[in-house]
């Protein structure tokens, strides 16, 4: 039987971590890609490569590597990315054209960059690590919202074009995860706040309302890997996969109630 290959990135943390461990584990081969090669996994049916999802020599060596050593790509898992937090009014442009070259452009290039092997095949799959924040939003993320909203419409657009040749591409929603993303995201807000900043009040009622949230997180790097796995595997892939009935029942209400969320979001923190 032959073994299955799966493109991971984002591997040196969280949940692409886990996602490298769980499919090795289970008989894939696995072509970890992150900046920090020294942190991906290593053993038995693990590529540890270096990978820049903003850079696209290294994006196209990645892909080279697997299709070369493997003749074949099953399931590319576009999971890199991060939250470049702040207000609006101060986050400097090239941060948010940053934001959007990793959450975004990133994946969609790996994707052109797979698809032809796929397409040759007759099978392959596309799983795009969004978040519920694909749906719904809060105060000082708008960039990170914008970066995932737009990684579910072009996730789904992409999804009616390929089904034709068997290829699917679909979503994963993840809600609160215990990692360290929200710690992360808290401090790019500090980067981008500026001196004596109008925002301070707002990023202090964020802060508290984000540390309250990170303690009630349920769901870890590994549960998401086992999602991530089923997505994979499922023989009729869902075009969204949630790991609690809470994240789908948030990101449903964002969506068919948007003027009572937004409502909800002012009265959160807003002074009116």
């Amino acid at each position: 039987m032959t073994k299955k290959t799966i493109l991971i990135t984002g591997a040196s943390s969280g949940m692409g971590l886990a996602a490298t461990k769980l499919f090795a584990e289970k008989g894939w081969e696995v072509f970890a890609g992150a900046r920090r090669v020294t942190k991906i996994p290593t053993g038995a049916h693990i590529h540890a490569l270096q990978l820049d999802v903003t850079d696209t020599p290294s994006k196209r060596n990645f892909v080279q590597t697997a299709q070369e050593l493997t003749g074949r790509i099953d399931v590319l898992l576009n999971n890199a990315g991060y939250g470049e937090f702040g207000p609006l009014e101060e986050v400097p442009i090239a941060r948010a054209r940053q934001q959007l070259e990793t959450n975004l452009l990133g994946a969609a290039e790996l994707a052109q960059l797979v698809l032809p092997l796929m397409r040759r095949q007759g099978f392959g799959r596309i799983i795009n690590n969004s978040s519920v924040g694909g749906d719904m939003y809060s105060p000082l993320g708008g960039w990170y919202y914008v970066s995932k909203h737009s990684l579910n419409v072009w996730s789904d657009v992409l999804d009616t074009e390929i089904r034709q040749f068997g290829l699917r591409s679909v979503v994963i929603e993840p809600g609160g995860t215990a990692s360290a993303w929200s710690s992360i995201a808290m401090d790019n807000v500090k980067k981008n706040l500026s001196t004596d900043s109008p925002y301070q009040t707002l990023v202090d009622k964020t802060k508290g309302l984000m540390t309250r949230l990170g303690g009630m997180s349920s769901a870890t790097s590994a549960d998401l890997a086992k999602v991530f796995y089923r997505a994979a595997t499922d023989q009729r892939p869902k075009r969204r996969y949630f790991y609690a009935w809470s994240d789908r029942l948030m990101a449903h209400f964002s969506r068919v109630h948007p003027g009572v969320f937004h409502q909800s979001m002012i009265m959160m923190f807003g002074k009116k």
